[in-house]
């Protein structure tokens, strides 16, 4: 069981050339010279990073990394945005853009060749070894985060379809390495337009959407805008507990997943899990909401 490789590059494909497009949308009638919510970062920043470059090209990385088997060296990510950011700092807004859009033309053209052998290889990744097709969903969870970081520029507000697939790549990623790390359980990511839900078990991880009904057993429940906030750590999660924001059913069920954090320090997710840690040490039994 690999998660989303199961279901097939006939599934991923939509949903990443989608929310590329959806992305492009987005950037078309924002300004990016304007803030973003990054501290320091314009939009024009946060588009930088994103974009395919001839010095940087991400999904390039990502296959030679799969063909190669080297899997565990991968340059540093933190490096190569900064490296970006200040070669295309002036860069014109037609030449990010492109860059924008060649990353999108990048995958699609990956999506096109009929040989799809690369497709469950594990390559690198920021979070460790992953099949390709994991990492090439996880790309949308960094899309649709970007997509609310770009709000203070004049964005829109990212349509669900972009908002659930973010969260989508976000239970992907978190039952992958779940499995990794040997721990068995899962979680839903529920919001009212729907969401996902991810199982780990002994050798591999399953995931699914889910309807709008509210799921049984362990869930994270929110909007989806919120959800994603909260697990980028762009918002407080002990204040959107406290607020009501956000709905944690069955603690000690997600307290199950907390050694994914240790595992993995940056993990997107990792600020809920920490809460959880702290919550179930602190109150013994925690009320239901209804």
């Amino acid at each position: 069981m690999q998660g989303i490789t199961d279901a097939g590059r006939e599934v991923v494909m939509p949903m990443v050339l989608d929310a590329w497009d959806e992305f492009l949308r987005l950037v078309d009638a924002i300004d990016l010279q304007a803030p973003s919510r990054l501290p320091g970062w314009r939009a024009h920043e946060v588009c930088v990073h994103l974009g395919s470059w001839p010095e940087h090209d991400a999904l390039a990385g990502v296959l030679e990394s799969a063909r190669t088997q080297r899997i565990d060296r991968l340059p540093d990510s933190d490096e190569i945005n900064a490296t970006l950011v200040r070669t295309y700092r002036d860069a014109p807004r037609e030449d990010v853009l492109a860059a924008l859009v060649l990353a999108r033309d990048n995958a699609a053209a990956y999506f096109a060749q009929p040989d799809a052998s690369l497709d469950t290889e594990l390559t690198g990744s920021v979070v460790g070894p992953l099949p390709v097709l994991s990492v090439l969903l996880g790309g949308t969870y960094e899309l649709a985060v970007h997509a609310l970081d770009l709000a203070p520029a004049g964005a829109d507000v990212p349509s669900d379809d972009l908002l659930l697939t973010g969260l989508g790549a976000l239970a992907e990623v978190t039952g992958a390495l779940a499995a990794r790390v040997g721990v068995e359980g899962g979680a839903a990511l529920h919001s009212p337009k729907g969401g996902w839900a991810f199982a780990a078990h002994q050798g591999g991880w399953t995931i699914e959407p889910i309807g709008v009904q509210q799921p049984r057993g362990t869930a994270v429940e929110g909007d989806a805008a919120g959800l994603l906030d909260l697990s980028a750590g762009r918002i407080n999660p002990v204040a959107a507990i406290t607020r009501g924001h956000l709905r944690v059913h069955d603690l000690p069920g997600l307290l199950r997943l907390a050694p994914i954090v240790e595992s993995v320090p940056g993990l997107p997710g990792g600020p809920v899990l920490r809460v959880a840690a702290r919550t179930l040490a602190r109150v013994p039994r925690l009320p239901r909401r209804r």
